[in-house]
């Protein structure tokens, strides 16, 4: 196994971001486990695995928790881009196996059922709303930042 930096042939984008969490994953204190992996081109560049610091009530709530933390990433690298003068045109995709924090970050009106969460929570659906991040749907079972939320058996790994 090995990390290969070449393009990818399937995108365009410089960079992209996958966000999973592990919803109530820890037995000792019931709290997700956020996992973050960017990939410029075909290698990892930004890897993230850790315990999400609140517990969450629903998988809807762990998976938005770990996509504010997808995208800050985003915004750092979009900053690095810009510093380097590379003009970055259009939103970062945030690639994310959950519809419903899909939903949640890109409708205010989905926020309703989360008024418990901090308001720094907040911060991705005005990103959404800015043009910055454009969250994406990927299925679980292709979703390459669930190497770092859990154990996964031998060929899931090889796969992702």
């Amino acid at each position: 196994m090995k990390l290969e930096y070449s393009p990818d042939k399937d995108t365009e984008e410089l960079f992209v971001t996958f966000c999973d969490a592990d919803h109530g994953g820890n037995p000792d204190n019931r709290k997700s486990t956020s996992g973050v992996l960017v990939k410029v081109g075909r290698g990892a560049v930004i890897w993230i695995s850790k315990l999400q610091s609140i517990v969450t009530l629903s998988t809807t709530e762990a998976e938005h928790v770990v996509g504010v933390v997808g995208g800050k990433e985003i915004c750092w690298l979009r900053n690095m881009m810009l510093e380097l003068e590379y003009k970055v045109i259009g939103p970062s995709q945030l690639w994310i196996d959950n519809q419903s924090s899909m939903s949640v970050a890109k409708n205010p009106e989905h926020h309703g059922r989360m008024k418990h969460l901090d308001l720094w929570y907040y911060w991705l659906r005005d990103e959404v709303g800015r043009g910055t991040i454009e969250p994406m749907y990927l299925q679980t079972d292709n979703m390459p930042a669930d190497l770092l939320t859990k154990s996964l058996p031998k060929p899931k790994v090889e796969k992702l």
